[in-house]
């Protein structure tokens, strides 16, 4: 089944436990997102602390509500220009808001989810497929229909081989 509009947002109201993603691209090419990209490119920053928006808001409800979201983003160095956007203007106001976001990289390194795809689990219960173009555009969203278990390995892994963003950020210049 795929999904979009209020189906995919109601994943994120009727969680109870834990929304977590995988992230594994340098680059997701968001049409909503491409002014903002062209003005980071120009040099325009914005302060995180001051970055409140209806995802910060749900963030620090969720948070309140005992309804953590987190995420592992898998990359290698040098950053692409997207992902010192994504850290920018994304990453630091959503961990201010209680985003556990964590960084896994493996530049030097084997990448221990290499093939893995984009995925949403929602309280280990569900997981929702990110179907992505190699250079970044979504195709779909797609609920996986099989055996939830590689995922919750996945998870692991990540979470176990990764950093705390801010962790991560210290000394680069995003």
């Amino acid at each position: 089944m795929l999904l979009d509009g209020d189906a995919w947002r109601s994943r994120f109201e009727r969680f109870t436990v834990e929304a977590w993603r995988l992230e594994t691209l340098p680059q997701y090419l968001m049409p909503q997102e491409a002014d903002e990209f062209a003005a980071f490119k120009a040099g325009v920053r914005i302060d995180p602390q001051a970055v409140s928006n209806e995802y910060t808001d749900r963030l620090r409800r969720q948070v309140a509500e005992g309804r953590p979201q987190g995420r592992v983003h898998v990359l290698t160095r040098p950053l692409s220009d997207y992902l010192r956007f994504e850290f920018s203007q994304y990453y630091a106001p959503h961990v201010l808001a209680g985003e556990q976001i964590r960084i896994l990289d493996v530049t030097d390194r084997p990448n221990p989810l290499e093939g893995v795809q984009d995925f949403w689990m929602f309280d280990r219960s569900e997981v929702v497929l990110m179907n992505y173009h190699p250079d970044g555009r979504q195709i779909s969203r797609e609920v996986y229909e099989g055996d939830l278990s590689q995922f919750i390995e996945y998870q692991r892994i990540a979470i176990a081989e990764s950093v705390p963003f801010e962790e991560y950020v210290k000394g680069i210049d995003a």
